[in-house]
């Protein structure tokens, strides 16, 4: 259990670094996901090649792995889209709302009673999230689009739940690329029609950050994430990333000057956001 939680910090440290990606990368959210997908592809082909692991399963588990990774896809575009249409700060807090879409989506999934204590923890969260930010008006795009992002996240989670347990997490990481690849592939000439670009080829400096991101901040990142949900519950690995900020906002804060609008009450919300992740790490570990 102890490895898990390592695994599972690691993750959380790797994904503050997302939004950093998101703010220093100058494409637009929808082809900076698909390099992100593409590349995180081609790494994860070259792993199951060095390891020998046989990429051969079904047709319809394939489907099946492909559908989940598109909710993570999703999750991107609108994270991603989150952070360019406010800040850094304002798409990874909203992030934190993962946790209590978690604790209403999953029982209904999982077909369980809501549990009491996710509620109230995920309450805190959302108290955390007001005081920081008072849902200022000028971020009113932003806000909306990185809830929206946390809704597919928790979606992605609880299907990726039951697959961990099935298959080896660096095939089902290939196939969710994978199918992220295809399927955002697919809708990318609408995308682009609507938001248009001045060049599909990133440049050398924003090919360097697709690599880091794809490499360290996905393939990585999502193998120590498959490996924690295996000991450890969806609710409580969704909870445990409301630390992603932490490492975010400190990011933004340092080399993007996000800080000049922080008040008292932003480190008030910060810590609600902290108390509820320890307490339900607490709470899961006692289980």
């Amino acid at each position: 259990m102890k490895k898990s939680y390592l695994s599972l910090h690691i993750a959380v440290l790797l994904a503050g670094l997302t939004g950093v990606f998101g703010k220093l990368i100058t494409l637009n959210e929808g082809l900076l996901v698909w390099y992100r997908v593409l590349f995180s592809f081609l790494f994860l082909l070259c792993i199951l090649k060095l390891f020998g692991i046989s990429a051969n399963i079904p047709a319809r588990k394939k489907w099946d792995i492909g559908k989940v990774g598109m909710l993570l896809t999703i999750h991107w575009v609108l994270f991603y889209a989150s952070i360019k249409y406010s800040n850094i700060s304002i798409g990874v807090v909203c992030f934190c709302l993962t946790s209590f879409f978690t604790s209403v989506f999953e029982p209904l999934i999982n077909k369980r009673k809501h549990a009491l204590s996710e509620l109230l923890l995920s309450m805190l969260t959302l108290l955390g999230i007001a005081l920081i930010f008072h849902f200022d008006s000028s971020y009113q795009v932003g806000i909306t689009l990185g809830v929206v992002s946390s809704v597919f996240s928790a979606l992605y989670t609880i299907y990726n739940e039951r697959l961990v347990k099935l298959y080896d997490t660096r095939l089902i990481n290939y196939y969710q690329m994978l199918g992220g690849t295809i399927g955002l592939g697919i809708f990318i000439p609408v995308y682009l029609h609507f938001f248009p670009v001045d060049s599909l080829i990133p440049g050398w400096k924003n090919t360097l950050y697709l690599l880091a991101l794809a490499l360290f901040c996905t393939v990585g990142l999502y193998i120590l994430f498959a490996e924690a949900l295996k000991k450890i519950p969806a609710f409580t690995v969704n909870l445990s990333f409301n630390l992603e900020p932490v490492y975010s906002i400190i990011l933004a804060f340092l080399f993007f000057n996000e800080g000049k609008e922080v008040n008292f009450s932003f480190y008030i919300g910060l810590f609600l956001v902290m108390t509820s992740v320890v307490l339900q790490t607490r709470f899961s570990m006692k289980k």
